[in-house]
């Protein structure tokens, strides 16, 4: 009676726990390790990076603003005197003119009947050549204390504003630069996009091919433990020899190896989905395509226009992109040899205010102005760098054809796959009807004396054959539709 109440409680958990279990279709499946994968999560913050990039080109076409200021203590003032100095003051005349002879003490005399000054030593001199000799009436004083400004303490601060006006083009390609560079991200991410679809497809069928291996193996084994009691039972009667007894417990040992090797791989197939998914390790659950009997039908997608499939490929995206980024570095290097022309404007404030005699306080002005610069000469640095560029525009475009190349051969290689397929599918559906035809006949056949023991185990053998040819194709089928969609670039 306990022994039956604690088969009956183990039942009553392991029905609980087989209830409790959740159903994941594929499309549940690829939603959630495509919110999983942390590469996918990596790519779309590089697209949210390269969005904000392409804004902040776009600020290039606008004016900047720069507030500074600054303070400088100074060890000694500015004197724009070295020394006292003495003037010399001239007389006027009536009408406002000068009068020099009027204004100095030296004496005069006639020289071929002009006035020529006198130096103290009595000689004539010329007062434009030896200005030193003149001996003016009246000298006015200058200190040199007057002309020295207090600049110990030096404040100044200006507010600029700069406006570009031509830079050669650096600013348009600049910014479609950031816009390919963002179309390079798109790309990118949907790239990662479809190989992580493709990696969840990939462990998806693959457990459910092992689930079916799995049930296939145990009705494999359910058949030997059957032919075993009966070839057993033969021996006692005397129908069949030890030896047939031995084959047949030799081939029941090596398919339980063979159902633990599937149930192991099982295991690991379920850890690796669970994994792609996000799931704990041990999470249980189950495939709604597991039972094989109602696998959606994929429509298969066309590879005829060529064109249109290539332009789907990520890897057509990005490469067309570096190409582009390539073509507007070189037109970048080209502008370094045009001028570049900028607006200036601001205003300017300091203290001690220079403005007027140097004041201890803050005095300021506005300033606009325009603001060129002029390549001449550089050694030649800038033509070899055009010319790198031109070396780096051609690679892009070499990669990019010899992508297409690829991609031409890639897709129709996934086109012919997925028609062989189709063909192997439909003949291992044949095969499976006939081994399963064969194994009827043998097991009869083998009940009624007819056939030997090893007659009905090639039998089963080719039943189990057959049976797992025909999973196989099937779960084909289903990856060669995968591989197809990817290789269009339709795999989203």
């Amino acid at each position: 009676m306990k022994r039956f109440m604690f088969l009956l409680v183990t039942m009553i958990v392991t029905w609980l726990q087989m209830q409790s279990q959740t159903s994941y279709s594929l499309d549940d499946c690829r939603q959630m390790a495509l919110m999983h994968n942390k590469e996918l999560l990596i790519a779309g913050e590089q697209v949210k990076a390269a969005d904000n990039l392409k804004k902040a080109a776009m600020t290039q076409y606008l004016p900047s603003f720069a507030a500074n200021g600054g303070y400088v203590y100074n060890q000694k003032n500015i004197s724009l005197l070295g020394a006292d100095q003495y003037l010399p003051v001239y007389s006027m005349n009536t009408n406002g003119t000068l009068n020099f002879s009027q204004s100095v003490n030296n004496t005069w005399t006639l020289v071929n009947g002009s006035a020529v000054p006198l130096d103290a030593n009595g000689k004539p001199f010329n007062p434009t050549k030896n200005p030193e000799k003149i001996l003016w009436k009246n000298y006015a004083y200058i200190p040199k204390d007057a002309f020295e400004f207090d600049t110990h303490n030096v404040w100044a601060g200006s507010v600029m504003m700069t406006q570009p006006l031509f830079l050669g083009g650096k600013i348009r390609e600049l910014n479609r630069i950031a816009q390919h560079s963002k179309k390079l991200a798109d790309a990118q991410y949907e790239g990662k996009s479809s190989e992580t679809i493709f990696d969840t497809d990939e462990a998806y069928w693959r457990v459910v091919s092992l689930v079916n291996k799995e049930k296939l193996a145990k009705s494999y084994v359910e058949l030997l433990e059957k032919l075993d009691k009966d070839v057993s039972k033969s021996i006692d009667f005397g129908v069949a020899t030890k030896s047939d007894g031995l084959s047949v417990k030799v081939k029941l040992n090596e398919a339980e190896m063979s159902l633990l090797q599937v149930q192991d791989g099982l295991s690991l197939s379920r850890m690796a989905l669970c994994q792609q998914c996000g799931l704990p390790l041990d999470n249980v659950f189950k495939l709604a395509d597991e039972t094989m009997k109602a696998i959606p039908e994929v429509a298969q997608p066309s590879a005829n226009r060529m064109d249109e499939n290539l332009n789907n490929r990520y890897e057509v995206k990005s490469l067309e992109a570096m190409l582009d980024i390539a073509k507007s570095n070189e037109k970048i290097q080209l502008s370094r040899f045009l001028p570049n022309v900028g607006l200036t404007a601001g205003y300017l404030t300091t203290n001690p205010n220079m403005y007027n005699g140097y004041e201890k306080a803050f005095g300021g002005e506005w300033q606009v102005g325009i603001v060129a610069n002029v390549p001449l000469f550089h050694w030649g640095e800038r033509i070899h760098t055009l010319h790198a560029s031109e070396n780096e525009r051609n690679i892009a475009q070499y990669k990019l054809d010899d992508a297409k190349e690829k991609i031409t051969l890639d897709i129709s290689q996934a086109n012919f796959k997925i028609t062989e397929a189709t063909k192997k599918a439909i003949i291992t559906a044949s095969n499976k009807l006939k081994a399963e035809e064969n194994l009827k006949y043998a097991s009869v056949g083998f009940e009624a004396g007819t056939v030997v023991s090893s007659t009905l185990m090639e039998a089963q053998t080719a039943w189990l054959k057959a049976n797992s040819e025909e999973i196989d194709a099937q779960i084909d089928v289903q990856m060669c539709q995968v591989y197809l969609q990817k290789a269009l670039g339709i795999l989203k």
